[in-house]
């Protein structure tokens, strides 16, 4: 249920004006004559009476005597819109509004929309024009911006009683100031930003124009109602008109463009029309001021720990969606213009810092393909989960109903961003049931400088060989697919540079990350090992699954200065030995799909996991049972003593032929063994 909203009401104005019985004739829907300088009571309007919005009004009327000053100014003060009431059969009451109670309401430091009314038109001689209205209350509006509206009512016939409130309740729920420059007559900028980027969104087929669909769908959207060919001419007609002598054209091809889309909404704003601004801007995400809401950018996501977000298929398939709508020249990839477009709706590109598309897949071109948007983002959604919510927010994912490419479509309706994500099982979990039921992977490439981390990230992305060694001076992240089980798993590789190894390895959160931890050496450099030896003492790494991978093969092979080489090492560790590559002969030995593998299959890769078994087998040969006679084993403790049970047969070993007891029975309580 919707939260209600109070609204403050503070009516002001000289004696006599008629204060007092606008309120009673708003109440009592007919006019009450009260004694002169009666003030009445505190007055609220329950959300009932003004159905469409969970708001409580609650008007105040005040006294301008000296002897109520204190109550004047603390109500002023408590206002969320002030109403100047002014008699029109009393100039001099209008002659105080920009003299004395609009510089009065400013001197209290009180920034709140105003309202100027206009009471008793019942006693106006002869008809007043609009235009002469305008020419008696625009210098005022040019001079106070915090005026809003004047309106124009009779309490005693009554007239106009209800539309003072109401617009009273607009000025604070559809205010004009964030929108529009009452002096210039002209949208804010803010306000053009906000209407060009919901006019992009609305644009689904990207012409630049709104066509009769589209701007019913824009209506479906935000007011859940068509529009009928009558109001879609009616519309047109109406900016064709009021744009006339504009340079830039408002309607091409019966349809509207972004110049006409402006102008519709600067119209409804002139008219009093605020909102119906207010709504589109607000349906599209838009706070009070104008910039998107937090909620909106940012809705609840919580990932336990352990977990990982990745997109849902839903998510893939709307990314999908929106590459293959801005891929204007259908080629398979998206170049930098078209990128451009993509993101116009957004504050940018959300990796250019990172190196983007250097980070994923492209074309020869350099180019970014489908399948490395799509990587890009699974990565993205791994690592900064708030990130890829927010572009959803930004590239119009709310308003598509989760389907379709950028932008809102026929009939649907706002979807939760959070439906394009989904939450993995805990690693711990996945890891004890020996598969990892995920689609996305990180692994942590280290090793000494030079070893040739950073080109084997580039050879993952199909970027090209770097003889020149260059220093890793921040993180280097890429993303790719790597074909799996008939179908495709995401490999995220990271490298930190040697200089920041340490520092990331003591962050056991971030450590925690990883599904697997590449150590790379250079084969042909005799100290290139001890440093992945040494890391691996310090800090710890037992409980990670690892692959050892020995770089730059086509070179001659070096003695390791180490008291073990590589592949004994690793033997010891229970691991497979080093996977040789060479990056600059392209020789790669299947590497990734070995990672993914790695990440996929954990148990293997975990060092020393298999010592637990072999042990276990040890003990059993130790009591002459052979490893493979089949039984399940299982030890236990009790009362101090370790039991060995064999589950499955009677171990019976005759040691002296006919003797009672000539035999060896292995099981039984405690685990005693006879002879």
């Amino acid at each position: 249920m919707a939260s209600t909203r109070d609204i403050r009401v503070c009516l002001v104005g000289e004696e006599g004006v008629g204060k007092s019985t606008l309120i009673s004739s708003l109440i009592k829907e007919h006019f009450v004559k009260l004694a002169p300088r009666t003030v009445l009571p505190e007055v609220t309007i329950p959300p009932s009476v003004t159905p469409g919005h969970q708001v409580t009004t609650i008007i105040i009327d005040t006294s301008p005597r000296s002897q109520d000053r204190a109550h004047l100014v603390n109500e002023i003060r408590k206002a969320h819109v002030v109403a100047i009431v002014y008699a029109i059969d009393n100039p001099t009451s209008f002659d105080r509004v920009p003299t004395y109670w609009l510089p009065t309401i400013r001197s209290l430091g009180v920034n709140v929309p105003v309202i100027l009314i206009g009471n008793k038109i019942d006693l106006r001689s002869g008809q007043v024009t609009n235009e002469a209205l305008e020419d008696e209350c625009v210098p005022i509006m040019h001079e106070f911006k915090e005026v809003e509206t004047v309106v124009e009512c009779s309490a005693k016939l009554p007239l106009n009683v209800g539309e003072c409130f109401y617009f009273a309740q607009n000025a604070v729920l559809h205010p004009t100031a964030p929108l529009y420059d009452t002096r210039e007559h002209t949208l804010k900028p803010a306000c053009v930003a906000a209407l060009s980027r919901i006019f992009k969104l609305c644009d689904i087929n990207k012409d630049g124009l709104l066509s009769d669909d589209e701007l019913n769908d824009f209506q479906r959207v935000c007011f859940d109602a068509p529009l009928q060919a009558r109001e879609l001419a009616g519309i047109k007609e109406v900016v064709s008109q009021g744009t006339q002598d504009d340079q830039q054209p408002a309607i091409v091809d019966d349809a509207l463009t972004e110049e006409g889309f402006l102008y519709l909404h600067t119209y409804f704003i002139q008219k009093g029309r605020l909102e119906t601004t207010w709504k589109a801007l607000r349906t599209f995400g838009y706070g009070e001021d104008l910039s998107l809401r937090e909620d909106f950018l940012h809705p609840r996501f919580d990932i336990p720990a352990d977990c990982t977000a990745e997109l849902s298929p839903k998510g893939y398939q709307w990314f999908t969606d929106i590459f293959e709508t801005f891929d204007k020249d259908r080629d398979g990839a998206l170049a930098a213009c078209e990128l451009d477009d993509l993101f116009s709706t957004s504050p940018g590109n959300p990796w250019l810092a990172n190196g983007f598309p250097g980070t994923t897949i492209t074309n020869d071109g350099g180019n970014v393909t489908l399948q490395g948007w799509l990587a890009q983002w699974s990565m993205t959604t791994l690592l900064e989960p708030r990130v890829t919510l927010a572009y959803l927010a930004y590239l119009g994912y709310s308003h598509s109903g989760g389907n379709g490419g950028s932008g809102i479509g026929p009939g649907l309706k706002s979807s939760d961003p959070t439906s394009a994500l989904i939450i993995t099982r805990p690693r711990k979990q996945d890891r004890k049931k020996g598969t990892v039921q995920r689609n996305v992977f990180l692994a942590y490439v280290l090793g000494a400088a030079g070893s040739g981390k950073t080109n084997l990230l580039r050879a993952f992305v199909g970027k090209g060989f770097r003889e020149r060694h260059e220093p890793t001076m921040r993180n280097e992240t890429v993303v790719g697919s790597v074909e799996w089980g008939g179908g495709e798993k995401y490999l995220v590789l990271q490298e930190f540079g040697s200089n920041y190894e340490s520092e990331m390895l003591r962050m056991a959160k971030k450590l925690a990350m990883a599904d697997a931890l590449i150590f790379v050496y250079d084969s042909s450099d005799t100290n290139s090992f001890s440093y992945i030896s040494n890391l691996r003492q310090q800090f710890k790494l037992d409980d990670h699954p690892s692959l050892f991978v020995a770089t730059k093969s086509d070179l001659d092979l070096a003695q390791q200065r180490h008291e073990v080489q590589p592949d004994t090492y690793c033997r010891k560790l229970g691991l497979q030995v080093p996977v040789a590559v060479s990056v600059k002969q392209a020789q790669l030995a299947d590497l990734f799909h070995t990672i993914t593998s790695v990440a996929t299959h954990p148990l293997s890769s975990i060092p020393n996991s298999n010592r637990k078994n072999a042990n276990s087998s040890r003990s059993l040969l130790g009591l002459g049972i052979p490893a493979n006679a089949g039984f399940t084993t299982y030890f236990y403790a009790t009362a101090g003593v370790v039991g060995l049970f064999a589950v499955g047969a009677m171990v019976w070993k005759s040691v002296v032929k006919g003797k009672a007891g000539g035999g060896v029975v292995v099981g039984g309580l405690g685990g005693t063994v006879g002879r």
